[in-house]
């Protein structure tokens, strides 16, 4: 058994076989963590105005057993005041900045976070997140899945500047 655990938080359409989760889950294994995967099905008529609650009451329940580092993307940024309440350290994968519940939640961190986006997403700050956090990986042209134009092997360099980003953070 690992001395550290970290639990990873899927978005929407986005689950932890996606290479940026499923990369990052790798990369805590080889650093030593148990890695608890949150799985879920978010529903289709989830409203706005409940969406803060509900993935809470997804994730909440998985860090009782104790956690030293949440990993979170895009709709999983939501739980951003389960972080800050219980002080833990966080890597907030293309959070989403637009959402001033996202903002105020990831803005109580009272433990160090990372934060990772592009500025070819849409729901990306740089802005906010350097207001939040000075751990804070900005990805030129790099979409919400964290995908740049060009030839693919890019992409797969983001890839591993976001694995760096976290390894880094987490050491």
């Amino acid at each position: 058994m690992a001395d550290r655990r970290a639990v990873l938080v899927p978005g929407r359409g986005y689950d932890t076989r996606g290479p940026l989760l499923a990369y990052a889950g790798e990369a805590l294994r080889r650093l030593g963590f148990d890695v608890h995967e949150v799985s879920w099905q978010v529903p289709h008529d989830l409203p706005d105005d409940r969406t803060a609650e509900w993935v809470a009451g997804q994730v909440a329940p998985v860090l009782d057993d104790g956690v030293d580092l949440l990993v979170a993307k895009s709709l999983g940024t939501f739980a951003g005041p389960l972080a800050a309440e219980r002080g833990l350290r966080a890597v907030w994968l293309t959070p989403v900045l637009v959402e001033p519940e996202v903002v105020d939640g990831l803005s109580r961190a009272t433990a160090p976070c990372l934060l990772v986006g592009g500025t070819g997403d849409a729901l990306w700050r740089g802005e906010v997140a350097r207001r939040i956090s000075p751990h804070v990986l900005e990805v030129p042209d790099a979409d919400h899945s964290m995908l740049v134009p060009g030839p693919l092997a890019r992409s797969a360099e983001v890839l591993g500047r976001v694995c760096t980003a976290l390894e880094q953070f987490v050491c």
